[in-house]
């Protein structure tokens, strides 16, 4: 199984997606600030897959603190929750385990602080394979949806590498296909990052998952061929009316799959569902640094003076989704989570 995140020892090791699909490179997170940075710089990334090692990184900074006392030791903490939470701001499941990790520790205030960081550790791993169990789930609920001879078209990577094992989006692919229903999967590229060509055609590939990889601007082409049943994605939070929000790109696929009558359908576990934001309108976007349009890889593509707008994500109305699959079941429109 592909293991993007995993302890082991006192530390934690992350499998470092900047690297793939040349090599399989993992790197050892030693301290908080480690992980904070490996979440910034994309060696991990999908939004289950963010929750997770920053919980692990919560573990690390109660592994790490000098504290003799509980306020103390807990004002560490809080450091390191403010340092992870500023790392990327839109996927939810980031906060969701800062805040379920710190509710432990709060709740913990008489415990000896060695027994106080076994907790957390445990805390983590509890994050983890609660992940790998919601992952696989709703890949079962989501294969229900999937026709014999499906030809699928996903975007980005929702894969193992987004979660803590097994994916979401990916997830329903990988248990359709161990169904036998899978005659093909779309893997469009996903500019700027190209998550789809470099991470999930590479799962593909591991799992012997049949596919064909396409430019992003290709996807309108084989949806007016006839060549797509539906559409998958994963999903980095969706409001409280089913508006979500995925890598930019997601929602003119949404459009184009509406147009040609397609279904499109948002595969998340339920810590990817925000409950405080009514609707996609209060989905803070992360916009990343302008050399990811200007270059592929090392290869400059646009002068340097050109200015760029690069939003990392789009938000997709609920009214284009036909569902919202999780552990718990498939939600339809009109969207009430519960």
């Amino acid at each position: 199984m592909i293991q993007p995140v995993r302890w082991q020892g006192d530390r934690l090791h992350l499998l470092d997606q900047t690297r793939l699909p040349r090599e399989e490179v993992e790197r050892a997170c030693a301290t908080w600030e480690e992980v904070a940075l490996a979440i910034r710089t994309l060696v991990v990334r999908g939004a289950p897959a963010i929750g997770v090692a920053a919980a692990f990184g919560v573990a690390l900074a109660a592994a790490t603190s000098r504290a003799a006392t509980f306020d103390a030791f807990q004002a560490d903490l809080e450091t390191a929750i403010k340092g992870l939470a500023a790392t990327r701001p839109t996927a939810v499941n980031l906060f969701w385990a800062l805040d379920r990790v710190k509710r432990v520790a709060l709740g913990e205030s008489t415990a000896p602080l060695p027994a106080l960081r076994a907790r957390l550790l445990a805390e983590a791993q509890a994050i983890l394979e609660e992940d790998l169990a919601a992952n696989r789930a709703l890949g079962q609920h989501g294969a229900v949806l999937v026709p014999a001879g499906a030809r699928i078209l996903t975007h980005c990577n929702a894969g193992a590498l987004a979660t803590a094992g097994y994916g979401t989006a990916l997830g329903v692919v990988r248990a359709a296909h161990e169904q036998g229903k899978v005659a093909l999967v779309w893997v469009d590229e996903t500019r700027p990052v190209l998550q789809g060509s470099r991470l999930t055609a590479w799962e593909c590939v591991r799992d012997g998952i049949p596919h064909r990889l396409i430019s992003d601007v290709a996807a309108a082409a084989v949806m007016a061929r006839s060549q797509v049943d539906l559409v998958i994605t994963g999903a980095d939070r969706i409001a409280a009316n089913g508006d979500t929000a995925n890598k930019i790109g997601t929602y003119s696929l949404a459009v184009l799959a509406r147009h040609h009558g397609l279904p499109f359908y948002v595969a998340a576990p339920c810590s990817t569902i925000d409950p405080t934001i009514p609707s996609g309108a209060g989905i803070p976007i992360e916009e990343r640094d302008a050399a990811e349009v200007r270059r592929v890889g090392s290869q400059q593509t646009a002068p340097d003076e050109s200015p760029v707008f690069n939003p990392a994500f789009d938000v997709t109305p609920a009214a284009l989704i036909a569902a919202i699959i999780t552990e718990r079941g498939v939600y339809r429109p009109p969207y009430r989570f519960s």
